[in-house]
């Protein structure tokens, strides 16, 4: 006879696991994004730009004949799961479901954070910052500094990208080597105080967003050269086919509760001209 385990402790585990995961996620808001998408692809349209011209009158009207397209992202599946021995913690008591909770939802939150890395990574941006970019004096090799965050917004405003909705994705390494900025940490620059903190939430019209070495790959890493970006929200899209799902059930042969939560999404570059590569040197 299967051993059973209450639909309630299911519905349970399940909010839990949402509530956890939407508390996780770093890049939840910063992109346009699209849930209940039925098949396996999702579509974003991009349209063109127009200029207006002057009026003649008893003349035609000109039209802007802009141009429509699309971009296409790919859905993939993606579980966590753990199993539950019912030896060790009797039909997976409080104190082990709300380990699970943690460990489910924060795989979970990871993995849809890097879903929309990946496709940044996949990107092709129109203003990519180089690595000898510094805020004064030669130019060398360096890691993040107010030089490339001024040449990313510079970026951004030629190409008449929003100054609102301005995301810009660090790591660890790369705050680090900020936070040696004078115009940072000094007040006279800077109202966010970040000397005492030692975090940087906005500056220069950048909402920063920080991540630190994970296991799904995070921030690329290659021959000492980490690749930040920085994109306003309309420029990178995800779609979400499956919302994140939960489910606990009793394997005989493992004499355990199989708890696993899942979700489809993909994402893919929009506006490319709403994306900005900034590379930074790491000793």
């Amino acid at each position: 006879m299967a051993v059973q385990i209450s639909a309630a402790f299911v519905t349970l585990f399940d909010s839990e696991v949402k509530q956890a995961y939407q508390g996780q996620r770093l890049l939840a808001g910063t992109t346009r994004e699209r849930t209940g998408i039925e098949g396996s692809t999702v579509q974003f349209p991009k349209i063109g730009k127009g200029s207006a011209s002057i009026r003649v009158p008893q003349t035609d009207v000109t039209p802007l004949n802009v141009s429509y397209s699309r971009v296409t992202a790919t859905m993939e599946d993606y579980i966590a799961a753990e199993y539950s021995d019912i030896f060790n913690q009797q039909k997976v008591n409080f104190n082990e479901r709300q380990e699970l909770v943690q460990v489910v939802s924060g795989a979970i939150a990871r993995r849809m954070d890097q879903v929309l890395l990946d496709s940044l990574t996949a990107s092709s941006p129109s203003t990519t910052v180089a690595k000898n970019v510094v805020s004064s004096g030669s130019a060398t090799n360096s890691n993040l500094n107010i030089g490339k965050l001024r040449a990313a917004k510079k970026g951004l405003d030629a190409k008449n990208v929003p100054s609102d909705g301005r995301t810009i994705l660090c790591h660890a390494n790369s705050i680090s080597g900020l936070l040696a900025e004078t115009e940072v940490v000094s007040s006279d620059f800077n109202t966010v105080k970040a000397l005492v903190t030692g975090e940087i939430d906005t500056f220069l019209g950048f909402k920063f967003i920080t991540f630190g070495d994970r296991d799904e790959g995070g921030l690329v890493l290659s021959n000492h050269e980490r690749f930040l970006y920085a994109f306003h929200r309309d420029a990178v899209g995800l779609g979400v086919g499956m919302n994140q799902t939960s489910r606990v059930d009793y394997i005989p042969e493992k004499t355990s509760f199989l708890v696993a939560s899942m979700f489809s999404a993909g994402a893919t570059a929009i506006d490319n001209d709403g994306i900005v590569k900034i590379i930074c040197h790491e000793a």
